[in-house]
């Protein structure tokens, strides 16, 4: 099982990236993803989830109405289309499964990790 997150970079505030989460393994539709951000000095954190059974998401106050995530299938990758990034976004950023996705998404319960992918949004 491995994951590759991809995408990261430096945008302005305001403006926009896609994360992508390939896998290579396993199935994508097959386990939940999860996306997972750690900033400097900080805790890691859930960003967002989507469920294999039937697509639902989940989303961390922060993000709500700025961050979506979809999955393709075809591809076997899962993404996160963030826009309106302010500069507390900035984290690496990492895709995981295995794990629960609801309303809460506990970090420590995901078991197969990418390497991140930095994310900075500075002017």
């Amino acid at each position: 099982v491995q994951l590759q997150a991809s995408g990261g970079g430096l945008v302005q505030p305001g403006g926009s990236l896609r994360l992508s989460c390939a896998a290579s393994g396993f199935a994508l539709d097959y386990y939940p993803i999860g996306w997972f951000r750690q900033a400097p000095g900080k805790e890691r954190e859930a960003v967002s989830c989507i469920n294999n059974f039937d697509g639902s998401t989940y989303y961390a106050d922060s993000v709500k109405g700025r961050f979506t995530i979809s999955r393709d299938n075809g591809k076997n990758v899962v993404y996160l289309q963030m826009n309106s990034l302010k500069p507390e976004d900035t984290a690496v950023y990492y895709c995981a499964t295995d794990g629960p996705c609801g309303a809460t998404i506990p970090v420590w319960r995901y078991d197969y990790w990418g390497q991140g992918t930095q994310v900075t949004v500075s002017s």
